[in-house]
């Protein structure tokens, strides 16, 4: 490695060791979101799988509560530090596929200053554990290119396994592999050898536990996700989400990159073909299905996590080795000399607004119902209303509420979500001694109240209405009712809709 390269890696070392030590800070301090109080209270019953997900989000939460406790920054730790191991694998990845230093180091930047990787691996969903695995199965297939040996189609499996353990849209790599082969010449060789197919196995052995776990509970958690959007719904306004959003995830200059770059990969013929077709079919096979999925339903803008992987290659290759006209060439160098510097203001801001609402003068935004801004202080006066009524547990109506009581609630205390039970399958069964006294039931407060709570108990009583503040911004009000008097079991242990007839 010449002089210049090593001054090169040396400085692409520092921005991400920067990088991810600014995301460490912002998670210490900012409240988690519902999704992650969700996700953490998996992460004490660990199992092959949840009603949701596949588990490895819970087993990356547990592994950074182990090392920092049950906090904020607990929860976010190894979600945020795998985006080290996640840069080495596109930094490599770029080298492999493109040549040159200057081309890997600008994958990793960029890579770490958009939305989805720094908003994306501080605020832990399976998405996070999805990119870094996302972002390693493209590392492996770069390996088979440029080595021709065939173990490292061994470590492609068991990066798709993780893949798959992460989230079950993983399983389009499969396809996206098969394009990438058959649409290549000299690529060709590998469906007449045992390694591809001996991957297949290794991934098919990681995901096994969650084949199990389905097997044993209904194939619940397989009918609920690939049974999202359902043909006969369609309704093509959700498409008009996809880029904008996407433009926001990514950040707008790494975007325009991103798009430039995949221009030139299809039609400026820019790398080797192999190279080139490795990157569009793991990128458009994936996007391909969610513009179908966004004729029938919502897709959500963080789905797209393992896309980003190839996306970012891409754009590097538009910012270092396309040849564009004086123009073109112009935006190409806006876009890289500002991009980094764009991401961490468009982050910096974004995590501001979400602690504090200054931003936009208090009033709501995108981030104020998820984000759990004021949930320390309302759980604190919900525990003041426990204690002094006696009750026992909490009911909530949603996981949401429930994940954010037990993680912002004195440890221990028994809190559970009235229905859905299956959320909870994994979880050890309550105590009935604790069900069978007072219970506080916490829900915000809605115009028709909750009737239901009538036929459930023989006395219910509104004994506090409670805010959720950020600064000046009530964002809601809680009802507590005192439930008194039980008529039955007071779970609501109806099948979920997918179990349904």
């Amino acid at each position: 490695m010449g002089g210049a390269d090593a001054r090169i890696v040396r400085n692409t070392a520092l921005v991400i060791l920067a990088l991810v030590a600014l995301r460490l800070v912002a998670a210490a301090f900012t409240p988690i979101t519902f999704d992650e109080a969700y996700y953490w209270m998996w992460s004490k019953s660990l199992a092959g799988g949840y009603y949701d997900h596949p588990p490895m989000v819970a087993y990356v939460i547990r592994a950074g509560t182990m090392l920092a406790g049950d906090t904020e920054l607990g929860v976010r730790l190894v979600s945020i530090l795998l985006a080290l191991p996640m840069t080495f694998a596109i930094y490599r990845t770029a080298a492999i596929l493109f040549g040159g230093a200057r081309v890997a180091a600008t994958s990793a930047i960029l890579l770490n200053v958009t939305m989805m990787v720094s908003v994306g691996t501080l605020i832990v969903t399976p998405d996070a554990p999805l990119l870094v695995a996302s972002s390693f199965v493209l590392f492996f297939l770069a390996k088979v290119l440029e080595t021709g040996r065939g173990a490292w189609w061994l470590a492609v499996g068991a990066a798709v396994g993780a893949a798959l353990l992460s989230k079950y849209t993983a399983m389009f790599f499969g396809a996206a592999i098969l394009i990438w082969l058959a649409a290549v010449p000299k690529l060709w060789r590998w469906f007449l050898s045992p390694w591809p197919y001996l991957g297949g196995l290794v991934a098919l052995a990681l995901f096994s536990p969650v084949i199990l776990w389905n097997a044993d509970h209904h194939w619940v958690s397989f009918v609920k996700q690939l049974g999202r959007a359902r043909i006969e719904d369609f309704r093509p306004v959700f498409i008009a989400e996809l880029i904008p959003t996407q433009i926001a995830f990514a950040t707008p200059l790494v975007f325009i990159l991103g798009a430039m770059g995949l221009h030139a990969l299809t039609w400026r013929r820019a790398g080797a073909l192999a190279s080139r077709v490795l990157i569009e079919t793991m990128f458009w096979t994936i996007v391909v299905y969610f513009v179908w999925h966004s004729l029938h339903a919502r897709v959500e803008a963080n789905w797209f996590a393992p896309v980003y992987p190839p996306f970012i290659v891409a754009a590097a290759a538009a910012a270092n080795l396309a040849q564009w006209q004086p123009r073109a060439r112009r935006l190409v160098d806006f876009c890289l000399r500002w991009a980094a510097p764009s991401g961490i203001v468009i982050f910096a801001a974004l995590i501001l607004q979400a602690n504090t609402g200054w931003l936009s003068g208090y009033r709501r935004d995108a981030t104020v119902r998820s984000v759990g801004v004021g949930w320390r202080e309302l759980a604190a006066n919900i525990e003041t209303e426990r204690v002094r009524n006696g009750a026992t547990c909490v009911l909530t109506p949603d996981y949401g509420t429930t994940g954010w009581l037990a993680f912002y609630l004195p440890r221990g205390t028994c809190v559970l979500q009235q229905n859905q039970r299956i959320r909870w399958v994994n979880m050890p069964e309550p105590d009935p001694k604790l069900l069978a006294g007072k219970l506080l039931y916490v829900d915000e407060i809605r115009p028709d109240g909750h009737p239901f709570l009538n036929d459930l108990f023989t006395r219910v009583t509104r004994v506090a209405e409670l805010q959720r503040k950020r600064g000046p911004l009530v964002v809601e009000t809680y009802g507590v009712d005192l439930l008194e008097g039980a008529k039955a079991d007071v779970l609501d242990r109806s099948p979920p809709p997918e179990l349904q007839p």
